[in-house]
């Protein structure tokens, strides 16, 4: 599936990615909802739909990934209540094996993730795969979502690539779009970020079902 040989920098996501998406579509889909109906004593049913309305408006945007703009705007410890359920944070499938193997062909490896620096940092306290990386670059650094069309250039002022001998694996597809039309030559969807759910429609893009698949 991929040609190493005309690969020198592999960008990787976080969630959905590398990590298990069930732990966030769970946080914010269940947890979120039921601390902010304790919170504001309204019904659970009354929870689900404001918060509905809430996340739409901030979708794809630097709020959405945002742990202090969420902490605001509901009134609520998101950092917080993150750790009442972190036991759910999981690794995806020979994902530290792939990292060992990359960084052993020689390939420079960089974590991009849209994750706000608290999420970030309490995850590598869970899963310490904070040790494979090159460089952990957030998108509050460069100040723009990954989603942006402006991102990828942003990016080379902090990790400088060459986009025609990358790889990005991303489970976003408006963030493989994005880096698409920056020129990133080699681009990888997942079929299935929340093991809980059936695999997504990864539509134009090559995808992985697991890391053993590309593994050099």
């Amino acid at each position: 599936m991929l040609d190493w040989q005309a690969i020198d920098t592999v960008l990787l996501d976080m969630d959905g990615t590398l990590l298990d998406l069930h732990f966030d579509n769970f946080f914010w889909r269940q947890h979120v909802p039921r601390r902010y109906a304790e919170l504001h004593g309204i019904p659970l049913a009354d929870a689900h739909a404001d918060l509905a309305g809430r996340y739409q408006r901030h979708l794809g945007t630097l709020n959405w990934y945002c742990v202090d703009f969420w902490s605001r705007e509901l009134q609520l410890d998101i950092a917080r209540l993150k750790t009442e359920v972190q036991h759910l944070i999981a690794i995806h499938p020979q994902v530290p094996e792939f990292l060992q193997a990359i960084r052993a062909a020689g390939k420079r490896v960089a974590l991009v993730t849209n994750a706000h620096h608290k999420s970030l940092t309490l995850k590598m306290q869970c899963t310490r795969l904070d040790i494979h990386f090159d460089a952990m670059i957030t998108s509050h650094q460069i100040g723009l979502p990954k989603e942006h069309p402006d991102f990828w250039h942003a990016l080379q002022s902090t990790e400088p690539y060459d986009p025609a001998r990358t790889l990005l694996v991303d489970d976003s597809l408006p963030v493989l779009r994005s880096a698409q039309s920056y020129g990133i030559a080699h681009l990888l969807a997942i079929y299935k970020p929340d093991s809980k759910e059936e695999c997504k429609d990864v539509e134009e893009f090559r995808a992985i079902a697991g890391f053993d698949e590309i593994m050099p």
